[in-house]
């Protein structure tokens, strides 16, 4: 980190935010200490801040989050650093900067399955400004690593996923300088430096031991390790070099206005992940900053819309979820607004790095298709059951849930326009487009569809069961029995004034959602009416199987057949 900080890397600390900064990322966000330190010797913080660390109130936290305004992105949930660092390298070959991005790696991570899902998409973009530095010191939190010191396995493997390797000892400064040199000219494939290093180097009763993870020296142990150190420059400040200009002109767009409505017809059966396709291509010509990444789905989520118009803004991530919300991250970090889709049920594999993206304060556009028992005969893998609740879970987040065409689109509008987390739920089924192209939407709203003074209940849907519920309706009024409507696609905020209206005006809440009891539209509805009124949950509690749409949603107890029954 010495020699690659203060003789490599180009960063210009006065704008910390410079689109050509290089990019440095602590994906062993364990080694924070050494991260503020090289940021201290570089003049960016005063060295007394230091003793501030792990303090609460403090910049400088025990794993390095955006509270300190020279990280790149929230780490410490290990193996995810890499795959940020990707998104980054991506954003430069895109937008034809010179950045170069740096991830510093710790060995123990390389256990990590996301790693390598990371090192062979670099390999497949060619991702020659991505370089891997790995701190092999075999011993991680509990134990040694699985590989301990042997380098050259290491070295196999990661030539064996297409990079260019440079093997070094990690404390020899003219090594680590020559290997920096020499892997800073390879062009067409991404770069690593294994670097084979001792914990505590230097320090007689620290050096190469166990149990040491995470644990400071008392103060006795403290003054016999600066002892053996020797004599430290307590004023030294090295300036960084200054990252190559550029014309900031040329990255900017002009004149962002909202895109044209598309020409659905009233009654045309279109599923909403069709039009989410649509609706992406349009946005996309409004906004040069979207860009769409998709685990080998792209033909189901229909985002190869946008592949086929604007290709070069279009990434395959293939399957391997993990690493295309950490390569969103680093996308999002570096300004663009990345739309992410795959279905449903395989978003669940990352929740960790959904987690991580928010403590990163990432503006990423999460879409889910192929979600509930409706999507029939591929069974229960392929059902995404439990998608709102994971993403109602991630503090600040939107959750969206549209019912035809029009609502799809004009959320998609609503996506973009918002910064930060924000999730939509797509349906696999064509549904009859119920609203004028002319409707508006808004985060935290709702449409009531029927309603009379007459009302007994009120349902309230989204998806697949809204049109149930509209279904049920129909069947009802004929009995004389007349029931509320309330379309619910505002899942995260949910609409508490209209849901404490009808509430006080129907007296009888019933939810019918495609998703798990637990955590979702339900849920949703039970907090915003804070247990003043009661509510009825239409939602799938038994393992699903396969079969038609119709079969399912009769078997779960959330068809039309199913909520008429409640009323007779």
């Amino acid at each position: 980190m010495t020699v690659l900080f203060f003789d490599k890397l180009r960063f210009n600390l006065k704008k910390p935010s410079f689109t050509n900064n290089d990019r440095l990322i602590f994906s062993k966000g364990h080694a924070s200490p050494l991260f503020y330190a090289l940021w201290a010797v570089a003049g960016a913080i005063k060295k007394s801040e230091l003793l501030t660390l792990r303090k609460f109130g403090s910049r400088l936290e025990g794993h390095p989050t955006l509270a300190f305004p020279f990280t790149e992105a929230g780490t410490g949930s290990l193996g995810q650093g890499l795959s940020i660092g990707l998104g980054m390298a991506l954003n430069a070959k895109l937008d034809k900067l010179s950045y170069q991005t740096y991830v510093l790696m710790g060995d123990g991570e390389m256990a990590e399955g996301q790693v390598w899902e990371a090192m062979q998409l670099a390999s497949h973009y060619k991702l020659d400004n991505l370089l891997a530095i790995v701190d092999v010191n075999r011993l991680g939190q509990s134990g040694e690593t699985i590989l301990g010191h042997d380098l050259e396995k290491y070295a196999e493997r990661c030539r064996a996923f297409g990079w260019e390797v440079v093997v070094v000892d990690g404390h020899d400064f003219r090594e680590i300088d020559k290997a920096l040199k020499t892997l800073r000219q390879t062009q067409g494939a991404p770069k690593i430096i294994l670097a084979r290093t001792f914990k505590g180097k230097y320090i007689s009763f620290l050096e190469n031991k166990d149990n040491w993870h995470g644990k400071s020296l008392n103060d006795a142990d403290l003054e016999k390790a600066l002892k053996e150190i020797g004599e430290v420059d307590q004023k030294l400040v090295v300036e960084l070099k200054t990252p190559q200009k550029f014309k900031v002109a040329s990255l900017k767009f002009k004149n962002y206005r909202r895109p044209t409505s598309i020409d659905y017809k009233l009654g045309e059966e279109i599923a909403t992940r069709k039009a989410y396709g649509d609706s992406l291509v349009k946005l996309g010509e409004m906004n040069p900053n979207v860009v769409v990444l998709d685990g080998d789905t792209k033909n189901s989520t229909y985002s190869e819309f946008f592949k086929n118009k604007f290709p070069e803004r279009f990434f395959e991530m293939f399957i391997a979820e993990q690493n295309m919300v950490g390569a969103a991250i680093g996308l999002s970090r570096r300004g663009k607004i990345p739309f992410i889709s795959t279905f449903a049920a395989f978003f669940t594999r990352a929740f960790d790095q959904v987690r991580m993206a928010n403590y990163s304060n990432a503006n990423i556009k999460f879409v889910g298709s192929h979600a509930g028992v409706s999507i029939g005969q591929d069974g229960v893998s392929q059902m995404g059951l439990e998608d709102l609740a994971m993403f109602r879970s991630i503090l600040g987040s939107i959750v969206l849930y549209p019912s035809d065409a029009i609502s799809t689109e004009k959320l998609v509008q609503l996506m973009a326009e918002h910064f930060g987390i924000v999730y939509m739920r797509t349906t696999r089924a064509a549904t009859p487009v119920i609203y004028d192209k002319k409707e508006s939407f808004v985060i935290g709203g709702s449409k009531v569809l029927r309603q009379s003074k007459k009302d007994v209940a009120t349902i309230i849907a989204a998806g697949i069961t809204l049109f149930e519920a509209l279904k049920a309706y129909e069947e009802l009024k004929k009995k004389n029995i007349f029931v509320r409507v309330i379309d619910l696609y505002s899942v995260k905020p949910v609409d508490k004034k209209t849901l404490l209206k009808a509430a006080k005006e129907t007296e009888r809440i019933i939810v019918v959602e495609d998703h798990y009891a637990e955590g979702g539209m339900g849920s949703a509805v039970l907090e915003a009416l804070e247990g003043k009124f009661p509510v009825e949950i239409m939602a799938v509690r038994k393992i699903p199987k396969s079969g038609t749409p119709q079969e399912l949603l009769d078997y779960e107890g959330i068809s039309a057949k199913s909520i008429i029954l409640r009323f007779l």
